[in-house]
């Protein structure tokens, strides 16, 4: 009778982690609508509003590896509970900002606060549930992602059209609804009593906060961030308590992992980056309607990510990466030979490669959490969530850079029409290499079976 509460009890803090993550999705694209208004409002430049969601991202991705490190030291309880009263204070504080700094500071103090969700958010289905069922608990949470992802446009246009912008600030005010579900729901496991590295930790901080400001800005602040990358893998291997264990990187299959998840979320995020501008650009179409073309696929990977999961836990996790790989070379190649079909199709083309995505991610997660000990679970999924970000900021810089050329040509032998041919040419290259990645992982995994045997 106790197991089955309990079973049940997990099952409910599943959905209360989706739903919150829902609200924290939402809240990191929230204000990429209403910059031209703020910088009217404030009269600024494009640079210096740009910091509104910049400096969010930046401290958002920095911070989930650091209250992964926290998670395994702390109780997640008291973790998660402390970020969603700091996220709920600076979003009463962005309510009543009337001057662009203390706006900053509000988003900054957001972005401190949601950094424990993506953390915690990896580590219920890991901490909770038994590994037959993890890819399908994983799956349910990545729902939030999509429906954050489909509905913070709307939200945001809705919400601006009726009253002020800072009235957004109120909607992450509904993860406080989540509280008494948390305290009911989960434990008071603590973690190892190990002393935390707080000066590993800031200089991991520092570098990648520079490598971000680099890839976006200047390229000083690159070259910093590799100084102090240097000067963090240098302190790892000298303290008595790492930050990091250096162990946690002697794990090849971790290793393996994550530079594979950081190429597949780099181009996974092309599909967030690239299609509105190609929306724009090759099918003409005004900004509201640009948002409605992407809902369709959002919300099929929110109906579809729960069987997702459920195909990892009970055909493994080799055959959702098949399907998921399967999934985005169909995409891209779709995308690339028919840039400029009609709408429609380009929102089924997007469903295929959206759902495609968030099964890879899936995949990755659910790999990379069977190759951890539980005392490095906290730090070692945060370090995945971190280089999501670190991966999505690199890659749309290339987009960037990418779509500037001007294409006349397309490398599609299936596409020999010039319109779109930048574009084109993008998803083309993106198409090959997943192919690669495919090809590469069935060899990797035919060369462990042999090890094995």
């Amino acid at each position: 009778m106790n197991q089955e509460l309990k079973k049940q009890g997990n099952e409910k803090l599943l959905i209360i982690m989706m739903l919150t993550v829902t609200l924290s999705s939402m809240s990191i694209l929230l204000f990429n609508f209403v910059l031209p208004q703020i910088s009217k409002e404030f009269q600024l430049t494009n640079s210096q509003v740009s910091w509104v969601t910049s400096a969010y991202t930046l401290l958002y991705g920095i911070g989930t590896a650091i209250y992964g490190k926290l998670a395994d030291r702390y109780k997640l309880k008291n973790l998660l509970i402390f970020g969603l009263l700091l996220f709920a204070f600076a979003s009463i504080l962005g309510f009543f900002s009337h001057s662009y700094w203390l706006l900053l500071v509000a988003r900054c103090i957001q972005a401190a606060g949601a950094a424990t969700i993506p953390a915690t958010a990896t580590l219920i289905p890991i901490r909770y549930f038994p590994l037959e069922k993890r890819g399908t608990a994983m799956g349910t949470v990545f729902i939030g992602t999509a429906l954050g992802s489909a509905l913070g446009p709307i939200v945001s246009s809705l919400v601006i059209s009726i009253v002020d912008w800072r009235w957004l600030f109120c909607i992450p005010l509904l993860l406080l609804l989540t509280l008494p579900f948390y305290l009911k729901y989960l434990g008071d496991e603590k973690g190892t009593n190990t002393i935390i590295d707080w000066l590993g930790g800031g200089l991991l901080a520092l570098s990648v906060a520079q490598i971000l400001l680099g890839v976006t800005n200047n390229t000083l602040w690159f070259i910093g961030g590799i100084v102090f990358l240097v000067l963090f893998v240098y302190r790892i291997r000298l303290a008595k308590y790492p930050f990091i264990q250096p162990q946690l990187f002697k794990n090849k299959t971790y290793t393996s992992y994550l530079i594979m998840a950081f190429l597949v979320t780099g181009i996974g995020y092309s599909l967030f980056f690239l299609t509105p501008l190609f929306l724009a650009d090759i099918q003409n179409l005004p900004v509201n309607f640009i948002g409605l073309a992407m809902v369709p696929a959002a919300a099929a990977t929110a109906l579809l990510n729960r069987q997702g999961g459920k195909i990892a836990d009970a055909k493994g996790a080799s055959m959702l990466f098949f399907i998921a790989s399967s999934l985005l070379i169909v995409c891209f190649f779709l995308l690339s030979t028919f840039i400029n079909a009609s709408t429609v199709l380009i929102a089924l083309f997007l469903i295929i490669g959206n759902v495609g995505q968030s099964f890879m991610m899936i995949v990755m997660s659910k790999s990379i959490s069977i190759t951890l000990p539980n005392e490095h679970s906290g730090v070692g999924m945060g370090l995945l969530m971190m280089q999501n970000f670190i991966a999505g900021s690199i890659a749309i810089g290339i987009y960037g850079k990418a779509v500037d050329m001007i294409g006349n040509s397309s490398w599609n032998p299936f596409n020999k029409l010039s319109i779109g041919a930048t574009f084109s040419n993008i998803f083309f290259v993106l198409f090959v290499l997943h192919v690669i990645i495919l090809i590469v992982y069935i060899l990797s995994r035919r060369l462990y079976k042999k090890a094995l045997n």
